[in-house]
């Protein structure tokens, strides 16, 4: 089904404020001028209780509905990537090396859209969060902003989020019950072994040696040490030694980005990973520093709030179905520890990837999401009268 004819009515102020975000793009929690913007907006639509300055640059607005009920979260990212952009366009970023490549202009356009929506009809019982959350993409605003103690300061009970995907069709939502986005941690080891000429291996401890046999041991954990049920990835990313192609070098390093879903299988494979590196490091005479460093957690989906998210997807997109876990992380994975809820991902048809400077969201992709977070609310927490306003009732342009 089509989305909510009020939204479709506001589809270009939508575009307009994505367009806007994405010509001035801020990275990480240096999001200032956007939550001025996303605030600004937010007054225009007669919503006052804003709550800024949260995680630096985060907001948390809060929708009264019909008398007393629950309170329901709605998040969306709202920072850019470290990205120079080459699509062209006449909203490109205006700011070299920064670029919404991942749709995060999109995310708080769809999440204002449905903002204007609730503040108009309010065809809702308790209250609506709409959290506007920065550095998704690094430092884990997410948590941060739980960590400072959003969830139990707004009352929030559960909490949703979308994400656009390219390659899937317009409008169509997926999601899943459980694990639907991976942990991710990464493993840095820096190897110190003597330096010499290369013509004389015998006086030296080659680090470069030591590298290649960890890297390729390494490979093992996934094949030897996991259930085949189990998934997981372990991806050696960078190599770095050597100055000269007749010198043996003292050091040298390499990372590695790894994925899992289960806790112990990430328990495991931290562990593996010690006892690999320092065994080979004393077998071949180097040392070894190591930094295992644990990042986001997996995004796990609650069933009762996946199924809630999923019928409201079918009311207004062009179909909902399942989808498979994504090896990708996302820090929605922290408010989800923390309350029950759901994340789904929104097709936005055929594009370039996420993370590719020739990316830009589907502008049409837009009045399909803020129904989405709309309809949601209206499921979640129905009004306590039955009557709905005007402007809500039957849907299609």
């Amino acid at each position: 089904m089509p989305p909510l004819n009020r939204i479709a009515e506001f589809a270009d102020d939508m575009t307009a404020w994505r367009r806007h975000l994405h010509a001035h793009p801020e990275t990480r929690f240096d999001c200032e001028e956007t939550a001025a913007f996303i605030a600004a907006r937010l007054r225009e639509f007669g919503i006052s209780e804003i709550h800024e300055g949260i995680a630096r640059s985060g907001i948390v607005a809060i929708i009264e509905g019909q008398g007393e009920g629950p309170t329901i979260g709605l998040r969306a990212d709202i920072d850019a990537l470290p990205i120079t952009e080459e699509t062209g366009a006449d909203w490109a970023s205006t700011r070299p090396g920064k670029m919404h490549a991942c749709g995060h202009d999109g995310h708080v356009a769809m999440l204002l859209g449905a903002a204007r929506y609730l503040a108009e009809t309010r065809n809702f019982a308790g209250r609506v969060a709409l959290i506007f959350q920065p550095a998704e993409e690094w430092g884990g605003g997410a948590g941060v902003m739980v960590d400072e103690g959003v969830m139990e300061r707004f009352a929030i009970d559960r909490v949703f989020a979308l994400h656009n995907e390219p390659g899937v069709p317009l409008g169509r939502f997926r999601g899943r019950v459980g694990p639907i986005m991976a942990a991710v941690d990464t493993l840095t080891v820096t190897v110190t072994g003597r330096g010499g000429h290369g013509a004389h291996p015998e006086d030296c401890v080659d680090p470069i040696a030591a590298i290649v046999a960890m890297v390729q041991a390494l490979q093992t954990i996934v094949s030897r040490n996991r259930k085949g049920t189990d998934a997981l990835v372990i991806s050696v990313t960078q190599i770095h030694a050597g100055s000269a192609d007749n010198i043996i070098p003292e050091t040298g390093w390499f990372c590695a980005t790894i994925r899992t879903f289960d806790k112990d299988v990430q328990a495991m494979v931290e562990a593996r990973c010690h006892s690999i590196i320092n065994g080979i490091a004393e077998a071949m005479g180097v040392q070894a520093e190591i930094t295992y460093e644990r990042g986001y957690p997996a995004t796990v989906n609650h069933e009762r709030e996946t199924g809630l998210a999923l019928d409201a997807a079918r009311e207004i997109g062009t179909g909902a179905g399942e989808c498979d876990p994504v090896m990708g992380a996302e820090d929605f994975a922290y408010m989800l520890e923390r309350r029950p809820g759901a994340y789904l991902f929104l097709g936005q048809g055929e594009s370039a990837g996420l993370h590719h400077p020739k990316y830009d969201f589907n502008d049409a992709v837009a009045p399909f999401g803020a129904s989405w977070f709309a309809r949601l609310v209206e499921r979640a927490q129905p009004a306590l009268t039955p009557e709905a306003h005007p402007a809500e009732t039957g849907v299609g342009v």
